[in-house]
């Protein structure tokens, strides 16, 4: 949706209005340095630098920068770690970029509901050091140190999504503010709820297009008595996509099964300097009960065995399990070590667990034959794969190769009963994807967008195609 309606104020103007509202000129800047840092995200798309940035530090901040927005039709992009891979956080309008990392309070923490209640700028960690004094965790593990606000706007996932599910699984209730000002309130602290139309599924994952997250309850989780992570080598691609779809299957409750690649794996040895079997790998993850644990390892080697794993080695030290999620996290990082001067074009598809092996060949064989440099990895246990591809932004020929990469991964994800996106979102960058996949329920999505937010304020150029 574009935004539309009387004239914009200029910049200068702009700045003056937005001191007014919040009363406080050091919460608002169209300082060069500070425009430049809300400008983008971690991806390749390009920067585009907002008008003001404000630095919001309260709901009833948030609420005087919405209305004053869509009073005078100006465009808002929440902005907060600035982690996102689709552009989500980019100004393509300009416009003001709403800063959301000063609202950081923990407001609660309740071990007898198992809940915890923060404002949207805390960030994974923080609220990880706030439950553990309570023997809890927050389940939803995206990697990077992104903000919760953020996370959920996205409907964010990750390494743990096997067992625990997104965040939209994660979150019990939240609060918004919506264009022109409004705040509404959607869920409860109650673990579950049959009560109307899923208002705050609908938010989550909502991008910043339909509302600014400004409070979220959480679910927590209790820490598990004991982890071990199983280091799985195989022969080729296949066998490790099958030996992970046979895991989830047998239903080992386990908490993560992540598949790499062997070009990634050599990338990781090469940029951390370990010495890990170069070739299809799985890390699979058991947690909880002693007694537990130890069946699922067992069940977990058996399924390996019978697939022809070439090496299994169990990390039970807590520095060592560290150690190999981080290599893990850090693949993208190690990618980029191999491709110095390019940027980080990441994508991602999702396929039904028995379509996994196949979508993973797909993708490094259309990789080599354009001549793309990329590492693959996945969630194996929930079927998402994630290529992290290097592309030079300047190259026209590399780019146009990628965008057909993209297309091509897109297509063969929708032929094999997938989706265009499994947890990056759509942002900017696929736009055109979900209308591929979910072009008949395009009209009701901009339906939706229309109630929310009638004058398109609210992130433009983000996930819905532009209406004319």
């Amino acid at each position: 949706m574009e935004v539309h309606g009387a004239a914009r104020p200029v910049t200068a103007e702009l700045r003056d209005m937005l001191v007014a509202a919040l009363g406080d000129p050091g919460k608002v800047s169209d300082g060069d340095s500070e425009r430049e840092l809300h400008a983008s995200d971690i991806s390749f798309h390009r920067p585009h630098l907002p008008d003001v940035v404000v630095y919001a530090m309260s709901t009833e901040d948030v609420v005087a920068v919405l209305e004053l927005a869509d009073r005078h039709r100006i465009p808002v992009t929440p902005f907060a770690a600035g982690s996102s891979l689709e552009g989500h956080v980019i100004p393509l309008a300009g416009g003001i970029s709403l800063d959301l990392t000063r609202m950081d309070a923990i407001v609660d923490v309740s071990p007898a509901d198992l809940t915890a209640t923060v404002q949207p700028g805390v960030t994974r960690t923080a609220l990880e050091r706030a439950a553990a004094e309570h023997g809890l965790f927050f389940p939803v593990d995206p990697g990077a140190d992104a903000t919760l606000g953020g996370m959920a706007a996205t409907n964010a996932a990750g390494t743990t999504t096997v067992r625990y599910g997104k965040m939209r699984a994660n979150v019990l209730a939240l609060e918004a503010v919506l264009a022109g000002g409004r705040v509404v309130r959607a869920g409860s602290r109650a673990p579950k709820t049959s009560a109307g139309y899923d208002v705050l599924g609908l938010l989550i994952g909502s991008e910043g297009t339909l509302g600014v997250i400004t409070e979220l309850t959480l679910r927590l989780q209790g820490i598990p008595e004991q982890a071990v992570v199983l280091r799985l080598s195989f022969p080729d691609v296949e066998s490790a996509c099958r030996a992970a779809t046979a895991i989830v299957a047998a239903g080992a409750g386990v908490t993560r099964v992540e598949l790499l690649d062997g070009w990634t794996i050599a990338a990781i040895n090469d940029h951390r300097g370990t010495d890990l079997p170069v070739g299809p790998s799985l890390f699979v993850e058991a947690a909880g009960s002693a007694a537990t644990v130890a069946s699922d390892l067992e069940l977990v080697t058996a399924i390996a065995e019978l697939e022809g794993s070439l090496d299994v080695v169990a990390e039970r030290d807590p520095t060592a399990r560290s150690r190999l999620w981080a290599a893990r996290h850090a693949s993208a990082y190690a990618v980029a070590a191999a491709s110095p001067g390019k940027r980080h074009r990441s994508t991602d598809v999702c396929v039904p667990l028995s379509e996994l092996a196949g979508a993973v060949s797909f993708a490094r064989a259309e990789l080599e034959r354009r001549g793309l440099v990329a590492g693959i990895v996945g969630h194996a246990g929930d079927g998402n794969v994630h290529l992290s591809l290097m592309v030079d932004p300047d190259d026209e020929a590399e780019l146009r190769a990628s965008d057909e990469l993209v297309e091509a991964l897109v297509t063969d994800a929708l032929a094999r009963g997938g989706t265009c996106t499994g947890e990056h979102g759509i942002g900017v960058g696929k736009i055109h994807a979900l209308e591929r996949e979910h072009g008949d329920l395009v009209p009701l999505m901009q339906g939706v967008k229309q109630v929310f937010d009638p004058n398109g304020i609210m992130n433009p150029g983000k996930v819905l195609p532009a209406q004319t």
